[in-house]
């Protein structure tokens, strides 16, 4: 039986160092790519989530719960609300101009978030050991100061850019190769130090 990963950073994890060219405190931190479900502003029906950069290893983001959200009526569907977290605590490594991926994620749904409600999320990193990115969150309905409603915490695993465009399928890499304004996230100044 294999051990499943912790979301919480072990005994000697470290804080890791916001990067020199991570974007500003206050500005909004870019999609990675113009269809994501989470972030990007061209998928009609995604999130739309919108994040920004926070003084230290944190962000704030936000979205606003739709008709296409829905679960239960009425209601924002609970995997969707894992999206939101997943896409949030993803960004952070903005911070540290890193790429990876979620190698786990648990979410706690204290409350309802019903459709027309704006979900105001605090992120922050936590600990880093070696490529291990660990992260939390907390979402708060209408205000960053409402009610908590949802809280996420996730481990991250630093990859090289690579990862992203040897697992995508070929006939979709070349539509994209031909369409260079949904690709935000490809950065030719990240500087990758796991």
């Amino acid at each position: 039986m294999s051990r499943v990963a912790s979301t919480i950073p072990p005994a000697g994890a470290m804080m890791p160092t916001r990067h020199r060219l991570a974007p500003s405190a206050g500005t909004q931190i870019p999609s990675h790519f113009g269809h994501c479900f989470g972030c990007g502003q061209l998928h009609p029906t995604g999130l739309h989530l919108v994040a920004h950069a926070g003084e230290g290893l944190n962000l704030t983001a936000g979205f606003t719960v739709t008709e296409d959200h829905q679960g239960a009526p009425g209601l924002a569907h609970g995997g969707l609300l894992s999206l939101a977290f997943d896409e949030a605590l993803g960004k952070l490594m903005w911070l540290l101009r890193a790429p990876a991926v979620t190698a786990r994620l648990e979410t706690d749904f204290l409350k309802p978030v019903p459709i027309g409600t704006k979900l105001h999320i605090t992120a922050q990193i936590t600990g880093r050991v070696s490529r291990k990115v660990y992260t939390s969150a907390e979402g708060r309905l209408d205000s960053p100061d409402g009610v908590l409603a949802v809280r996420a915490s996730a481990l991250f695993v630093i990859v090289p850019m690579t990862h992203f465009f040897d697992n995508a399928p070929t006939t979709y890499l070349e539509y994209i190769k031909s369409h260079p304004e949904l690709l935000a996230f490809v950065d030719p100044d990240f500087e990758i130090n796991p």
